[in-house]
């Protein structure tokens, strides 16, 4: 996560180093900033602000969690103007200086708040003030759980409807397409008439209302001629990932041929995907029944480029050889681990 930390006094500031310097090194980015006039006292170069309210809205767009060191009131007065909506607010933790007491204020599910706050309890030796209802009951949190495995939640209001249910008592179906075992407090199947569904695929769903949690299961090979263009890439792959979330993608594949394709590279960067590259011989040696091409061999040195690409990087072929407008896509879905 990137983290950013403030705090009012000497002894916050110090409280703060502290934490920035752990949590740094559980593989966090932490930034530490303070009032202009404690910078000053401080005598250390410490980054400065002006005013609180603008550092809030500042760290608001930029970082996934915001520390603040010191009472809770002065931390919910700065980010109340910039406050949103659960789904996408960033995590926000009081801690007191003294660290007795860390307290997530906002996005303990979805934006790992309430982890955060246990994470820093552990490092001063205090208490995590955890309030929201699931933690509480010691209920199953599907925002939560989805957030960990870094899935997609593909409704909102359903995402409420899940804890509200378990609340109530009221049964929570789940099923899995990855053999997830069910979590406790869920039912295994598709009994209830709400339940969860970890999946990548699109449309109807195993309960009358279902929850899609979509982890990043899918890798999308491609081939293409030289010089296609972003536009044609992408209706070929909307194509060959007809039925899946967009979602569920997570890595895109190819030959080290096309490692400098500027509609390939632009197709990557709009969707925030990685690009993979291979060599002919690493693809050759990749195990596996593909779908040959006798021109594409002669041209890249293997026999096959999409099919190929997308099995190397991790997965098992799912969508066969698509091919439009001098691309070639497939589809390889990933075996994935849960916690």
């Amino acid at each position: 996560m990137r983290l950013a930390l403030t705090a009012f006094t000497r002894r916050g500031a110090e409280l703060a180093r502290t934490l920035a310097r752990a949590l740094t090194e559980d593989g966090h980015a932490c930034a530490f900033a303070c009032p202009a006039r404690l910078s000053a006292e401080l005598g250390m170069g410490e980054s400065s602000y002006a005013r609180l309210g603008d550092w809030a809205g500042a760290r608001f767009g930029d970082s996934d969690g915001l520390i603040f060191v010191g009472a809770a009131g002065i931390a919910v007065r700065a980010v109340a103007p910039y406050v949103r909506d659960k789904f996408t607010d960033p995590a926000v933790v009081s801690v007191d200086e003294a660290g007795r007491f860390a307290i997530p204020l906002l996005s303990g599910h979805v934006g790992g708040g309430n982890d955060l706050a246990r994470r820093i309890a552990a490092l001063t030796g205090g208490e995590a003030a955890v309030s929201t209802a699931t933690d509480v009951n010691g209920l199953f949190a599907a925002d939560q759980w989805a957030a960990r495995q870094g899935m997609a939640i593909t409704d909102r209001e359903l995402a409420k409807a899940v804890p509200a249910a378990l609340l109530a008592g009221t049964p929570v179906g789940f099923c899995s397409d990855f053999g997830h075992p069910c979590p406790p407090g869920l039912e295994a199947g598709p009994g209830p008439e709400l339940g969860v569904w970890v999946t990548g695929r699109t449309g109807p769903g195993p309960f009358p209302r279902t929850l899609r949690l979509v982890p990043k299961c899918l890798i999308l090979g491609i081939g293409c001629r030289r010089g296609a263009e972003e536009a044609a890439i992408a209706a070929a792959a909307e194509e060959a990932l007809a039925g899946y979330d967009p979602a569920a993608l997570w890595r895109i594949a190819t030959i080290d041929l096309k490692r400098d394709e500027p509609g390939l590279l632009a197709f990557c960067e709009r969707r925030g995907l990685p690009l993979t590259v291979y060599t002919a011989a690493q693809l050759a040696e990749t195990p596996g029944d593909f779908t040959p091409s006798p021109f594409v061999e002669s041209v890249t040195g293997v026999d096959n480029v999409c099919e190929r690409a997308a099995v190397r990087a991790g997965g098992a072929l799912i969508v066969p050889k698509w091919a439009k407008n001098g691309v070639t896509v497939a589809v390889a879905e990933r075996r994935l681990l849960w916690e």
